[in-house]
C-alpha cells in the first residue's frame, strides 16, 4: 500500500487531558485515608488528592496508585518493585509490558505533580498528520509509514524492525499508539509516549512511503 504523508506538527506535552476522572480521584482519596471524599467539590478533588498523597513516602504512594490502576495485571511483588523503580525512572524489562505503558505514564504524571518534581517527568507526544489515501489508516500502518521518516536510533525501529517490514505480525502497535483519532477526511491526531517517538526524531515533514502488510502463512 502506498501513502503520501504530511507531518503537520509534533508536540511534546507533560499532561494529557482526561487521563483521570473525578471518580478516580474520589476512589484514590479513599485509598489514601481521606474520608467523605465523594462530598467534596469536584474542582477541589485533585488538590485534595495531592495533599493526601504527600503525606506518604513516594514509594508507598506509588504502590497505592499502582494497586488501584493495575492490580488486575500486576501481583504484589511486581507492584512493590515498580513502586521503587518509578522513582529512579528505570522499570525492569520484565515488568515493562507495552500494554501497561499508558497506565504507567498516567501514574508517573500524577506522582510527579503530587511531589513537585520528585518523580521523573514522563512526557507524551502528540502528532497531527495527513495520510492519503485515507484507507486502512490503522495504528500498525501509521507506524510503518512513520518509520520512513524516524531516525535510525528510534526505539520502535530498533525493537520492531521485522514487524515494520511486514515479516512479523505487529500486535504491539495497538499499545505503542495510545490514541489515533480522525480530525477530518485525511487528517489524524496520534498520541503516544515520548519514549516511542519524540519531536526531534522526525527528519522529513512530507514523504511518500510504501508499506508491506504482514500475511499469515497458509497452514494447508
Amino acid at each position: 500500500m502506498k501513502y503520501h504523508v504530511i507531518i503537520n506538527s509534533v508536540t511534546s506535552v507533560e499532561e494529557l487531558k482526561d487521563a483521570w476522572s473525578n471518580t478516580d480521584y474520589i476512589q484514590l482519596l479513599e485509598k489514601f485515608g481521606f474520608e467523605d471524599a465523594e462530598n467534596s467539590k469536584p474542582e477541589e478533588l485533585l488538590e485534595l488528592l495531592f495533599m493526601a498523597i504527600s503525606d506518604f513516602e513516594p514509594e508507598e504512594a506509588a504502590a497505592i496508585v499502582l494497586d488501584y490502576r493495575l492490580s488486575d495485571h500486576l501481583n504484589k511483588n511486581q507492584i512493590e518493585q515498580i513502586s521503587h523503580e518509578m522513582l529512579l525512572d528505570k522499570i525492569s524489562e520484565e515488568y515493562a509490558d507495552i500494554s501497561l505503558h499508558y497506565e504507567l505514564y498516567k501514574i508517573n504524571q500524577l506522582l510527579y505533580k503530587a511531589y513537585n518534581g520528585t518523580y521523573p517527568n514522563a512526557k507524551a507526544t502528540l502528532i497531527e498528520f495527513e495520510m492519503t489515501p485515507n484507507k486502512e489508516v490503522t495504528k500498525e500502518n501509521v507506524l510503518k509509514a512513520f518509520s520512513a521518516t524516524l531516525a535510525k536510533s528510534n526505539v520502535i525501529k530498533r525493537l520492531f524492525s521485522s514487524q515494520l517490514s511486514g515479516i512479523e505480525k505487529f500486535d504491539e502497535a495497538e499499545n505503542i499508539i495510545w490514541d489515533l483519532t480522525s480530525k477530518d477526511e485525511n487528517t489524524y491526531i496520534l498520541t503516544t509516549s515520548d519514549y516511542w517517538m519524540s519531536k526531534d526524531e522526525f527528519s522529513e515533514a512530507e514523504f511518500d512511503v510504501t508499506i508491506i502488510e504482514f500475511e499469515e502463512e497458509d497452514e494447508n
